[in-house]
């Protein structure tokens, strides 16, 4: 009742500011105008722009909490309307109704949950502690109520007259009820809604403790030659960095994972190990509280809603199904990592012995000398590769150009919209019939207030019901070179690009009625399989040839050097597939805790889980530890990291088909598109993939992907 009266003050307000102020004069009129220009609020309102992208010239800080206020009351309403209504439950009336419910709440959570990620501050901060547990009970008031849950129930339980899609999104809304608790009694309601709005609350405070870790775990250098190994460029761009913090100096960030990747190149062992220990220490001492408490939380909640633990409750409708089917295959995999990196370590231990270095590899020494036997094995230095991956031409003459080969798209860049920050681009995607599909925004540099990794997600979802194309876009956080030089690219750099527009491909190539099942809406462990499979398009020999030239000569890359590059593509891997599975096992583990387990030591747990699992070898650490694996204690991915190994069982699968029926090719693209991409959550996926593959998928080429076969 209070928001529905706070909405209507508002909306008052503003009308009467318009009236009164009519009354005057010339100068009142201006007076007029500039009021009512200050007191627009473009969220209130759909976006005027192509696609309904949003616009982000007019959009203020200050629009958002009275747009989530008037939101949540007005799907508030909409949501009781449904509830109460005098006439018999139907798909359209119920289901549908609900779908189309709350569109200024989901445009404005939409748009200010993903602008937190990217351009965070004090007051989006501020606006997030405050709005994230009132919108998690909003959500509570939506699926606990009973005489919804009620409606929905009957027109599940009659279902089998309506077509597939309308049979998928009842389903869809039906589990999302029963599992968010609709079924308890009003005593354990009010439980869950207690567990709910204390969970929204530490996974918004572990978010922020690592943001604002990027921004003070940092590394203040004031003697150059401490820096021995870096190039002049690299050098450059650490004093640009502390340049623009105010600082005198070179200053090293940290970057979301343990492996720090300046350690590479850094001679002296002292600063490498005090990088490594910043990095795995970071944000413990705000983080360890939230973990234990966060992760006994979620168990309470999972044993109310009848299962034995978190782990039980989020791959129920997943992929996987159970626990005991992720640990199969993590478990099945780590003794073939594990040995892998064993004889890894032993390469790295002989030169470290050469030069004197005695005892065994430590994780700060790891990168340094597994750079030194990749020269050694294969003559080969990042800095080498590096001047044929300028960003644009990866981007353009890459990542564009195999799209354009496999799928028939182009891209035409669109200046004349806004973006969020200045160095994002805007490009509009046509088929080749010059049929428009959406816009694609993409970010690629790391800035103070953007989250740290790499990812994707959408601004506008695609739906037919509602006439919407999609708006999608990718983040990356590449570091931005100093003011005239080029954005060089690692090849790891190259392909995190091609993974993440996997993803947006998803997103593009959607062709679903209902948003809720559109894009990349789908299980976290399918999500991962478009991603992944795109990533091997970056090393397709006819995308190399067109994209890989010397920034400055415009030559292509040697074929030598390619070839000695593409055999080090494996090189690793032993300690690459570790470092995940660690983590991977790592989350499963946390979240395998029952209800009544008392847990006092983040460090002493993880050391129990990974020697649990024979995976605590001591070189390799998990690529996230807990202080920082935003995944599992403030993402989507609780109890879900084992996703991306899950899918790239398909996406290995895929590709190697692929790959044997064609390659880069119009046809092979279309059915890739036709089959997976199109669809969303719209149908089974395991049958989707099916339709493609023509088979369920073996881990054979998985195998033989990371290497793990030799």
């Amino acid at each position: 009742m209070q928001k529905t009266l706070l909405a209507a003050a508002i909306t008052a307000a503003m009308t009467l500011s318009a009236c009164t102020s009519s009354q005057h004069s010339d100068n009142s009129q201006t007076m007029r105008e500039n009021q009512q220009a200050k007191s627009e609020n473009v969220l209130m309102r759909k976006s005027t722009l192509p696609y309904q992208t949003p616009e982000f010239d007019k959009i203020s800080i200050k629009d958002y909490e009275p747009a989530f206020e008037k939101g949540m009351a007005e799907q508030s309403a909409e949501v009781e309307a449904i509830a109460n209504s005098a006439q018999p439950a139907t798909f359209e009336n119920t289901i549908l109704a609900l779908e189309n419910s709350g569109e200024l709440i989901k445009r404005t959570s939409n748009l200010f949950f993903n602008l937190s990620s990217i351009a965070s501050s004090d007051e989006v901060r501020r606006i997030e502690s405050e709005m994230s547990p009132r919108l998690t009970a909003h959500q509570d008031n939506i699926f606990l109520n009973k005489a919804l849950f009620e409606r929905v129930k009957n027109v599940h339980e009659n279902k089998a007259q309506l077509s597939d899609i309308d049979q998928r999104l009842t389903e869809f809304y039906y589990n999302q009820f029963v599992r968010a608790g609709a079924n308890l009694s009003k005593a354990d309601k009010a439980t869950m809604r207690s567990l709910n709005e204390q969970i929204s609350k530490l996974q918004t405070r572990f978010s922020q403790n690592i943001l604002a870790s990027f921004k003070n775990d940092t590394i203040l250098i004031t003697d150059e030659s401490k820096l021995a190994g870096l190039s002049e460029k690299e050098k450059n761009n650490l004093k640009s960095a502390a340049e623009g913090a105010d600082k005198e100096g070179y200053l090293i960030s940290l970057v979301n994972t343990t492996r720090q990747p300046i350690l590479s190149s850094l001679e002296n062992r002292e600063l490498r190990k005090h990088i490594w220990q910043k990095s795995a220490n970071r944000a413990m001492d705000v983080n360890a509280p939230i973990i234990l408490k966060l992760t006994k939380l979620r168990a309470q909640k999972a044993k109310l809603l009848g299962f034995a633990n978190w782990a039980s409750y989020q791959t129920d409708d997943q992929m996987a199904k159970t626990p005991e089917n992720v640990f199969g295959i993590l478990d099945d995999l780590a003794p073939k990592a594990v040995e892998r990196a064993q004889r890894e370590a032993a390469d790295i231990e002989q030169i470290m012995h050469d030069e004197g270095v005695r005892g065994s590899v430590q994780p700060w020494d790891w990168a340094y000398y597994a750079e030194k036997v990749r020269k050694a094995k294969y003559d080969l230095d990042d800095s080498q590769v590096k001047p044929y991956f300028e960003l644009n031409s990866v981007l353009e003459d890459g990542l564009f150009f195999a799209m354009n080969k496999l799928y028939g798209i182009r891209f035409e860049e669109r200046k004349d919209l806004p973006t969020y920050v200045d160095d994002a681009r805007v490009f509009e995607v046509f088929n080749d019939d010059d049929s428009s599909i959406g816009l694609f925004f993409f970010d690629p540099y790391a800035r103070e207030g953007k989250a740290g990794g790499a990812w994707m997600s959408e601004f506008v979802t695609q739906s037919f019901q509602n006439n919407l194309k999609p708006v999608v876009f990718n983040e990356l956080n590449i570091v931005k070179p100093a003011e005239g030089e080029p954005t060089l690219l690692s090849f790891d750099e190259v392909s995190t690009l091609f993974h993440e527009f996997g993803h947006a491909a998803h997103g593009l190539f959607s062709q679903v009625k209902y948003p809720s099942l559109a894009g990349t809406s789908t299980a976290r462990d399918f999500v991962e399989f478009p991603s992944q499979f795109h990533e091997d398009w970056a090393i397709d020999p006819t995308v190399l040839e067109n994209y890989a030239n010397h920034y400055e000569t415009g030559e292509p890359i040697p074929k030598a050097l390619l070839e000695k590059m593409l055999k080090a593509v494996k090189f690793n891997q032993g300690f690459n597939t570790t470092e995940y599975l660690a983590a991977a096992l790592l989350d499963m583990e946390w979240h395998m805790l029952d209800a009544d387990a008392n847990i006092n030591s983040v460090k002493d747990f993880e050391q129990k889980a990974l020697a649990k699992h024979d995976i605590d070898y001591a070189p390799v650490k998990p690529r996230y530890k807990s202080n920082y694996f935003s995944h599992t204690f403030a993402g989507g991915y609780s109890a879900a990291y084992y996703a991306y190994l899950w899918t790239e069982v398909l996406a290995a699968d895929a590709f190697a088909y692929m790959d044997d029926n064609g390659g880069l090719s119009r046809d092979n693209g279309a059915r890739f598109r036709k089959e997976i991409l199109s669809k969303g959550n719209s149908e089974d996926l395991m049958q989707n993939y099916i339709d493609f593959r023509g088979q369920k998928p073996t881990v054979d080429a998985l195998l033989k992907r990371r290497g793990l076969d030799e």
